[in-house]
């Protein structure tokens, strides 16, 4: 954000990144981050189980009631935190799959077929194995404990052994975490459920229509939402389900979309309001304000993201990771069919499940439909997508009982274990090959969706570098930003270090908070009159205090540009067709600030300093990102 002092001195983000996160990028970062702390609470419930197995069992074992009048629900702190606590994750799960469809990745349909197939087969096959295993057995039940990735553990191993894998697989990866986790909820409700109460789920299903009603007519409060998702967790699990499946649901009901700029420009006007005369009523008013301009998906991601990430998935692992690890238990495990039939499916059954379900797809359909990456990184994400532990620990513990359950959860450590292992040597084997055979098992050749809602046209855009350049970079920008002044020196520096990159400059003056940029723009739309555009944008961006009609003057003076043709084109602003154009192309993007960059049509959601912004240009071009 912008102050009075300045950009901050390390901002160097695009505005999307500065102002609104995007989604995908700030979830792969909180899961990769807690990924450490949900290990250290593994192996802290491990060692607790292990020193003093009797305090373990009984602090999770203590009950706790709720009651209200003669009502109440008793259960004791495993499953509180299992059936309780744990439906926050299934919200942050169900905000991420809604933010995936309205605008991430599958937002056009026809791209959740890959993923979607390619999770089926990430757990039909693990199903199979461990069917197999454990064939005529009263464990053969317990079947879905060896079919849903973890998402943390998956995008935190991902960033160990893969650190330089493309933004695509981490997509892909995630997309199958999510449909894996929406799937096992669906089978926890109608497999592990001894009795329905079909009068208490309508009741449930009765108060989802609610919040569907109620957000339809706009309500925003979230204690509007609290209180009927509360109402839906008490029916459901008077119902026999899981309540976790409220969770679901209720992120599944949350839209997700793009701040416009309308938006934004009302926001700016409230909080100028509160600036000119600070008062608790126009404090309040400002914040609505500001709050409206975000979606709720996006709003709820970054409230109970983190909470769920680092406090509530960790206390689930403390409370449900502790096994007794002994000589025996050892041995009684590496015979067990249900430890061997886990391990065996998630180490074996999810990349061979996953490959092979791409493949068949991209076969069946003749290349029309494939992996967003190469076919290496979709073998090196499915032995990534063996890592299942949250959802298949919940699995567990609905399945089994007694020396069961701790040998489902051998099962379940070990097979973390080996994947991870699998995963590491996968992603390093691509290294001994030819750089071109190499970039092409890692990158692959699938078409990427084009944010960019105008195509470049060099007859009319603004365009600098080689017309034929491989690599076209656009921003959107305003010359009275200080973002776009420091973006600029950066993107100077990039097409001087390569020459496959043209860049093309599109305007987005901001004038609710920036009361020169529009002037400046059609100071530079003059300049383009006589043919040096470049050259004053140059001088605009580098001279962002001095934007003033007198200045522009001697700026075009300095310039040696025809004077009186440079005013004359100003003051019957010439250019102003010519900006309100590129502003319309803005808002058919989805561009709400500046700068905002596309790299070949794709937006940048990253920093853009000069190593960012080069290895975005080499991941564009298959042939250079091996190296």
């Amino acid at each position: 954000m912008e102050h009075a002092t300045g950009p901050a001195p390390l901002s160097a983000r695009t505005a999307w990144a500065r102002n609104l996160e995007p989604p995908l990028r700030a979830f792969l970062q909180t899961e990769t981050g807690s990924a450490a702390i949900l290990l250290l609470a593994t192996i802290g419930a491990l060692l607790w189980a292990n020193v003093d197995a009797s305090s373990y069992r009984s602090v999770w074992g203590t009950e706790l009631s709720i009651r209200v009048g003669g009502h109440g629900i008793a259960q004791d702190l495993r499953h509180w935190l299992n059936a309780g606590l744990m439906t926050f994750f299934f919200f942050v799960v169900g905000l991420e799959a809604r933010r995936e469809f309205d605008v991430g990745e599958l937002r056009e349909r026809r791209r959740l077929a890959m993923p979607l197939v390619a999770a089926l087969g990430g757990m039909m096959v693990p199903i199979a194995i461990y069917l197999v295993a454990n064939a005529g057995r009263p464990s053969e039940h317990g079947w879905a404990a060896a079919m849903s990735t973890d998402t943390a553990f998956a995008l935190g191993m991902l960033a160990l052994v893969a650190p330089r894998a493309p933004e695509r697989l981490r997509a892909f990866l995630l997309t199958i975490a999510v449909v894996d986790d929406l799937v096992a909820i669906a089978i926890i409700a109608l497999v592990y459920t001894d009795h329905v109460d079909v009068g208490a789920l309508l009741v449930a299903l009765g108060i989802l229509g609610v919040v569907l009603l109620v957000r339809a007519a706009g309500v925003r409060r979230g204690l509007v939402y609290a209180g009927l998702g509360t109402g839906a967790w008490v029916a459901v699990f008077e119902s026999g389900v899981d309540p976790v499946v409220v969770g679901v649901a209720m992120g599944l009901l949350t839209y997700a979309y793009p701040a416009n700029r309308g938006d934004l420009e009302r926001a700016t006007y409230l909080v100028r309001l509160f600036r000119e005369q600070p008062t608790p009523e126009l404090a309040r008013v400002a914040r609505i304000g500001l709050a409206s301009a975000i979606s709720p998906n996006d709003r709820l991601q970054l409230l109970y993201h983190p909470w769920t990430s680092y406090l509530i998935v960790p206390l689930f692992a403390l409370a449900n990771a502790g096994i007794p690890v002994s000589g025996a238990s050892l041995s009684r495990g590496i015979g067990s069919p249900v430890t061997l039939g886990i391990l065996l499916g998630y180490t074996v059954g999810k990349p061979v499940g996953i490959t092979g379900a791409s493949w068949l797809l991209t076969t069946l359909s003749r290349g029309r439909l494939r992996p967003p990456v190469g076919w290496a990184t979709v073998v090196g994400g499915g032995a990534t997508a063996g890592i299942g532990f949250t959802v298949s620990l919940l699995v567990a513990t609905l399945a089994f009982r007694g020396a069961q359950l701790e040998e489902a959860k051998m099962g379940v450590l070990a097979a973390a274990l080996c994947a991870s292992a699998a995963a590491w040597v996968v992603f390093r084997a691509p290294a001994l090959l030819p750089r071109r055979l190499r970039s092409r098992l890692l990158a692959g050749a699938a078409d990427h969706i084009v944010d960019l809602a105008s195509p470049v046209d060099p007859r009319r855009d603004h365009v600098r570098g080689p017309e034929d350049a491989p690599v076209t970079l656009v921003e959107y920008g305003d010359f009275e930003c200080p973002y776009c002044g420091r973006a600029e020196s950066i993107v100077r520096e990039l097409l001087a270090e390569r020459g496959d990159v043209r860049f093309v400059w599109r305007h987005l003056p901001l004038s609710d908070v920036h009361p020169h940029a529009q002037l400046a723009a059609e100071a530079s739309e003059a300049a383009a009159d006589q043919g040096a555009f470049w050259e004053m944008h140059d001088l605009l961006l580098g001279r962002q205090d001095h934007l003033l009609a007198p200045d522009l003057r001697r700026h075009a003076e300095e310039l040696g540009l025809d004077v009186d043709r440079f005013e004359d084109h100003l003051r019957r602003r010439a250019g102003a067709k010519r900006i309100a154009e590129d502003v319309e192309t803005a808002d058919l993007s989805g561009v709400s600030g500046t700068p905002t960059l596309f790299i070949n049509g794709r937006r940048h959601h990253g920093a853009y300093d000069i190593g960012t912004l080069s290895s975005a240009v080499r991941a564009t071009i298959p042939a250079l990102t091996g190296h």
